[in-house]
């Protein structure tokens, strides 16, 4: 008897070493897994920080301006649309990644926090928010007279055209409802400075508005100026003048196309002039127009 409470005995600790074992595996296992995939989402974060350097603004990707139905829903009432959009072009390795966590002005602000280590941000976050927050309106007003038709656009972006030789289509056209040269008012998206206006063979009348932030907003093949000349102080909103049908010709070529504002914008990181695509912003400046009497 005594001989089988001893071995009872024995088995009883066996199994509690072997329970205790099994336990400590069992914790090891999950830990290791558990600091695994730390060490995993650090590596994940560590290499998203490459799409961030000196020259990310002048990337293709950074300039086609990627904006999802979802972002351009959130921005219409972001303080800060061009943190925002700048947190997620990096995060979503400028638009081809889904973007992991929730759309708010919140994950924003924190996702920031791990983007001002590298020291491009600064740069890269000045320029988004030269290119949208400085943007109030739609650059055409809505008509107040019934039943004028409004303009149309598409992304363009880079399409090609022949007029000079081959290249990128570098804007974006609005094109008339109507197809009447001197029609349609052509408003000052920005405040800003008029830069340049004048005559250019590929954008017939143009004018040319820089902003405080550095930004160039260019409008052009107009039928006609406004009161204006370089130097002068515009507000968003401000007449710059009317859509027309100048260009690709000699000073006052008209008709070679049909009436549209071309629409550019360009920044200048490092002095180098690069456009940048108009469409999304386009887009979202389409929930800000004036209406004029015309």
């Amino acid at each position: 008897m005594v001989v089988k409470k001893n071995c009872r005995a024995a088995d009883s600790m066996r199994q509690g070493v072997f329970g205790r074992e099994r336990i400590r595996r069992i914790l090891f296992v999950f830990l290791a897994a558990f600091f695994c995939q730390i060490g995993l989402h650090e590596v994940y974060e560590e290499g998203k920080s490459e799409r961030l350097h000196a020259n990310t603004v002048q990337t293709a990707a950074f300039r086609r301006q990627y904006v999802t139905e979802e972002m351009e829903s959130y921005i219409q009432k972001a303080e800060d649309p061009g943190r925002d959009l700048g947190i997620y072009w990096l995060e979503t390795k400028f638009g081809y990644e889904t973007f992991p966590w929730q759309i708010s002005g919140e994950t924003f602000q924190e996702r920031e926090k791990r983007w001002k280590r590298n020291p491009s941000y600064k740069s890269y976050r000045t320029t988004c928010r030269a290119i949208w927050n400085a943007v109030e309106y739609f650059p055409i007003p809505e008509s107040e007279k019934p039943g004028r038709k409004f303009v149309s656009f598409a992304d363009s972006w880079m399409e090609e055209r022949n007029y000079g030789g081959k290249r990128g289509h570098e804007g974006t056209d609005l094109m008339a409802g109507e197809n009447v040269r001197g029609l349609y008012p052509i408003i000052s998206i920005t405040d800003g400075t008029v830069a340049k206006i004048g005559w250019l063979e590929k954008g017939g009348n143009r004018i040319g508005i820089w902003t405080e932030a550095g930004a160039y907003f260019y409008y052009a093949h107009l039928d006609s100026y406004a009161n204006l000349k370089v130097g002068d102080q515009v507000k968003a909103g401000q007449l710059l003048g009317f859509m027309g049908d100048t260009g690709y010709g000699e000073a006052g070529t008209k008709g070679m196309f049909p009436v549209h504002l071309h629409l550019g914008i360009y920044i200048y990181p490092d002095g180098t002039e690069m456009s940048i695509n108009p469409y999304a912003i386009l887009k979202y400046a389409e929930q800000k127009k004036l209406r004029y009497r015309y």
